[in-house]
């Protein structure tokens, strides 16, 4: 799932100045599930903002919505009567959704409210944890389902790095190294023979949507075939 956090109350105040009527739109799947941007949380925005405005002498008005998704046109559809009665939104969902809602409703001015910090899972109660940098160049296959981009700080394509001690990461070694956790896992699997070739260094421009495969990329995989 995507995981996000608020903004400083102070830049989302910033954000919306100027407009008298706000809608404060909620998203009910990832930022929901993190307690970042469901209903409950646009509700709670919406009357720090409120109570802001008051102090302030301003005349504004914060209205609160949320539907199941805002990546997805026809649960934004939901929106139009509300979005039509409002000068501006101020989206509490991930930037994917707050981009398909700037493209749904292109007349009025979508602002976020949120920041996407990754996609992780959740570790423990409001503890997240990354698991996928969503590089577009997916090694899952090759290291036992355990992503080096996302958990080795280093970012490591073939490890591990010779500061890693007793299988524990140099960088914070309360953490287990994502190389160390990867060996363990393909030998388990009897697959230690995918560590073998070197995986070739990332061409970021091959991740261009359209993109021509990297004869580089082709030798990764061919490799294992």
């Amino acid at each position: 799932m995507i995981v996000a956090q608020r903004k400083p109350f102070a830049e989302i105040a910033q954000s919306v100045s100027g407009f008298n009527r706000v809608l404060v739109a909620g998203c009910g799947t990832c930022v929901a599930v993190c307690l970042i941007g469901g209903e409950k949380e646009a509700g709670i925005l919406a009357s720090q903002l409120d109570m802001g405005a008051q102090i302030k002498g301003d005349e504004c008005t914060f209205a609160v919505a949320c539907v199941e998704r805002q990546c997805d046109r026809e649960f934004l559809d939901e929106l139009a009567p509300q979005v039509a009665e409002h000068e501006a939104v101020l989206s509490l969902a991930c930037g994917a959704g707050i981009s398909f809602l700037a493209e749904r409703f292109s007349d009025t001015p979508v602002l976020a409210g949120v920041n996407t910090s990754f996609i992780g899972i959740n570790d423990d109660v409001g503890v997240w944890g990354e698991r996928c940098r969503s590089c577009r160049d997916c090694l899952l296959s090759l290291t036992g389902g355990i992503c080096p981009q996302a958990l080795c700080p280093k970012g490591m394509l073939n490890g591990p790095c010779g500061g890693a001690s007793e299988g524990k990461c140099e960088a914070d070694p309360l953490k287990d190294c994502a190389w160390a956790l990867i060996w363990e896992r393909l030998e388990n699997t009897g697959r230690l023979s995918n560590l073998e070739p070197i995986v070739a260094a990332r061409d970021h421009a091959d991740n261009l949507p359209g993109a021509q495969v990297h004869p580089a990329y082709e030798r990764r995989y061919s490799a294992h075939e």
